[in-house]
């Protein structure tokens, strides 16, 4: 039909499936937007029951946001916002090239060339950003008026033939469950900061000595959160508990020294413009040899600078002083030291990301978009994969309460291999496009053509094979 009017719409192809949609979406919505109608009427029928996992974990109106974000205009080669978001993932979560990706879609729908697979995965950035945001929980109340440890770090990724970082990674962990809270994506031109991370009151943040920072420590802490920080004096200054207006430094050398070798708190004050915050720094002894391996390694690092280490630099060099904003009724010294060391499982999670899912494997270059989508996709697939082995082992498999038996590791490469494995059932082969399949892998024209056998070699290769008979 080329033109549809008043008098024959009812005729229309497409008419009964509008009907249809229309019906089913007013038995739950009495006002719904006309793009609406699009999803009921363009789902595939191929999907998965290992990929149905992955969807049951996104947030209900994943197809709309997509219109929404512009990341799906209209229907061609790729016919719905879940052909997209597979498309997504055949690319992130497969780790397949654009035109492997092409050849995909090609041997269920027709030819599909790569570029247009880079342009329909360029406007893709913010739908997927958006799922991740949901996935992660991050639109919803964070304060639940619970205590929990969050553990975090930064990791770095390299595009490719780079000898330097290219992106750097903002990982957060909840300590208990051992799962991803949080992962935020910036340039190498911004440094580790809790500013990055969506902290509240009853949050206790976990971080290493690139987090000594009083202007992000400070706020957090008056917004009813805490921090436990391996703390390094080099980098911020804490002061002793006294009345002093302008506040007193802490002497470390001469601290260190008053507690004999032994453990101890050493009450601070952490001060930010106006703002004074108590604070415990514990003190820890290394064992002697290690303490004599992290001197040496201290020497090292100054005399690389053309420097001799200070005998302060040396004295500190044997210890391990922890800040934390938590009294000390509440955790002593000893129990510091055994949370902290803990800290460790945030690595452990980041070398699943790199080592399980690939995270480091970026394949564009930096500032595309191509990258960007790249390593939010990544994400959203690590985030997903995540939340299903939540449902199908329960807690008791995947917190660290109590004695554990099995790591995350096991439980993530299951789950992650069974997502690939439905994503690929969802693109059968169809014999109608096998010509379309393999145009869609043919390399593109070039000057350097591929190689092929001289034009004689063939000719006798022929001519043997009419006559039967060898090169004698």
């Amino acid at each position: 039909m080329k033109k549809v009017t008043v008098e024959n719409y009812r005729e229309d192809k497409y008419y009964p499936r509008i009907v249809k949609a229309t019906a089913e979406l007013l038995t739950e919505h009495r006002v719904f937007l006309p793009t609406k109608v699009k999803i009921p009427m363009m789902q595939p029928q191929l999907t998965d029951t290992l990929f149905d996992d992955f969807l049951q974990v996104l947030p209900t109106d994943f197809q709309e946001r997509a219109y929404e974000l512009q990341a799906f205009a209209r229907a061609r080669k790729i016919r719905s916002p879940l052909q997209l978001l597979q498309l997504v993932l055949l690319y992130c979560g497969q780790d397949l090239s654009l035109r492997s990706c092409a050849g995909e879609v090609a041997k269920l729908q027709g030819y599909l060339s790569d570029t247009a697979v880079i342009k329909r995965l360029a406007a893709c950035v913010s739908w997927i950003k958006s799922l991740l945001k949901s996935v992660f929980g991050l639109d919803k109340a964070v304060n639940h008026g619970a205590l929990n440890f969050i553990v975090i770090d930064g990791s770095t990724v390299q595009e490719p033939g780079a000898n330097e970082t290219t992106y750097r990674l903002h990982v957060a962990i909840d300590l208990m469950s051992l799962t991803l809270r949080e992962v935020n994506v910036t340039t190498d031109k911004v440094g580790e900061s809790l500013d990055h991370y969506q902290l509240a009151a009853g949050d206790v943040a976990l971080v290493d000595r690139g987090y000594n920072q009083p202007k992000s420590l400070v706020p957090l802490i008056d917004r009813g959160g805490h921090v436990v920080l391996r703390y390094n004096p080099h980098s911020m200054t804490l002061y002793e508990r006294c009345n002093e207006p302008k506040g007193v430094k802490i002497d470390w050398e001469q601290r260190i020294r008053d507690l004999n070798g032994q453990p101890g708190a050493i009450p601070v004050y952490l001060c930010h413009q106006d703002k004074r915050i108590e604070g415990v720094v514990h003190a820890m002894p290394l064992p002697p040899e290690q303490a004599a391996q992290a001197r040496r390694k201290a020497k090292q690092n100054a005399r690389k600078k053309g420097r001799t280490a200070s005998q302060k630099t040396l004295m500190l060099s044997g210890w391990v002083l922890v800040f934390t904003s938590i009294p000390e009724s509440l955790l002593d010294t000893k129990s510091i030291a055994e949370l902290y060391r803990v800290r460790w499982q945030v690595e452990l999670v980041i070398k699943r990301l790199k080592s399980l899912l690939d995270i480091d494997r970026l394949r564009a270059r930096k500032d595309s978009k191509l990258a960007d989508l790249y390593l939010h996709g990544k994400l959203l697939f690590a985030a997903v994969t995540q939340k299903i082995a939540q449902r199908r082992f329960g807690q008791a498999a995947t917190t660290m309460a109590g004695d554990r038996s099995i790591t995350h590791w096991h439980l993530w490469r299951t789950i992650a291999n069974e997502i690939k494995a439905g994503l690929t059932a969802c693109f059968p082969k169809n014999k109608r496009f096998i010509d379309d399949h393999v145009k869609s892998l043919c390399e593109r024209p070039r000057k350097r053509k591929l190689q092929s056998l001289p034009g004689r070699v063939l000719e006798l290769v022929t001519e043997c094979c009419a006559l039967g008979v060898s090169i004698a």
